[in-house]
């Protein structure tokens, strides 16, 4: 994490890709509590929490494919697989929910280890490789259910989504969803600080150099898929918490993620990024689609703001890599995000 000394370095972090987020984030939370201050309750923004959680998970698991220099966009279809595997394999029974909740982990690892080896031994572009598994996932749940899922989730499953801790004063609730969020945020920094870490880190900056410093660049990025896939998961299961059941639940959460992965200021390509900007990215999308909800704009529109932010955040960092003298932040093998 930067150290801000004056003045000076604080209007450079929040010039910056990653400190524009946490700008932005005030700018839009300030607009909200313009527009009605009630929204900052403890009640109602732990409840905004609640629902920005599942996409914040989404958002440190795919921030380790895309600092490596890789994509991975199957992460909706498997939101909304492994909610519909949930509802058949449970069926409304509570004595299966612990061992298909070990089921829906052991099926992520498996869809994020295919897709690792499939990019990293087969040398196959990831954007292809998770497109493809995209549409293997969408099709197959479909084929499986006949586009209508059936079978019903226990209530010690919807838990973690729906649930939290009682009676805390102020707040009201502290939502389980919120806990894990932390804990997944929490141990994806301690992550990136470690060996590993540095390795994705290098590999997404010059993989070739990378290499040849003798890292392991094909395992860290299977273990990157490993760790999208583990995110989708828990995903998974705090948005079948609440949401219930549905084949179309995680439709476009891999734009979304993406989107907010970008607007945290990490470069697509890979090896600049925080893990925190990130998942402050995924809050700040969340935070612009409930203001529009106060300005009763429509829905339809958020898929042109992602457009945008994209085409904005991606023409912004190349433009300051062009730049004579650049100073953008750059982080290296030895560095130490968070």
């Amino acid at each position: 994490m930067t150290r801000l000394r004056g003045p000076v370095d604080l209007l450079r972090w929040a010039a910056n890709p990653t400190g524009t987020v946490f700008v932005l984030l005030a700018v839009i939370f300030a607009w909200i509590f313009v527009l009605n201050d009630a929204f900052f309750a403890g009640p109602s923004f732990m409840a905004f929490l609640k629902q920005a959680a599942p996409l914040m998970v989404l958002a440190a698991g795919q921030y380790f494919v895309i600092v490596s220099g890789n994509f991975d966009l199957s992460v909706g279809a498997l939101v909304g697989a492994q909610v519909v595997i949930a509802a058949r394999l449970i069926d409304g029974e509570e004595s299966r929910t612990v061992p298909v909740l070990l089921v829906m982990v052991g099926f992520g690892l498996l869809v994020g280890l295919v897709n690792g080896l499939i990019t990293t031994v087969l040398k196959v572009q990831s954007f292809i490789t998770t497109l493809g598994m995209l549409l293997v996932l969408f099709g197959a749940i479909r084929l499986w259910t006949g586009g209508a899922p059936t079978g019903g989730l226990s209530e010690s499953f919807r838990t973690a989504g729906r649930m939290g801790i009682e009676g805390v004063p102020v707040l009201g609730q502290i939502p389980w969803a919120v806990i894990i969020m932390v804990a997944v945020g929490a141990g994806a920094i301690l992550l990136m600080r470690t060996g590993f870490g540095r390795i994705l880190m290098a590999s997404g900056d010059n993989e070739r150099a990378a290499g040849l410093a003798g890292a392991r660049v094909d395992a860290a990025r299977i273990a990157a898929f490993l760790l999208s896939g583990l995110s989708a998961t828990i995903a998974g299961i705090l948005i079948g918490g609440y949401a219930g059941v549905s084949a179309q639940v995680g439709d476009g959460l891999e734009f979304t993620v993406i989107t907010a992965v970008v607007l945290g200021g990490v470069v697509l390509g890979g090896g600049r990024g925080s893990v925190l900007a990130a998942m402050a990215g995924a809050l700040a999308i969340e935070a612009l689609f409930s203001l529009f909800n106060q300005m009763a704009l429509p829905a339809t529109l958020r898929p042109t703001v992602q457009g945008a932010i994209i085409i904005a955040a991606v023409a912004y960092a190349a433009r300051r890599r062009a730049r004579p003298g650049s100073t953008a932040p750059h982080v290296s093998a030895t560095a130490n995000p968070s």
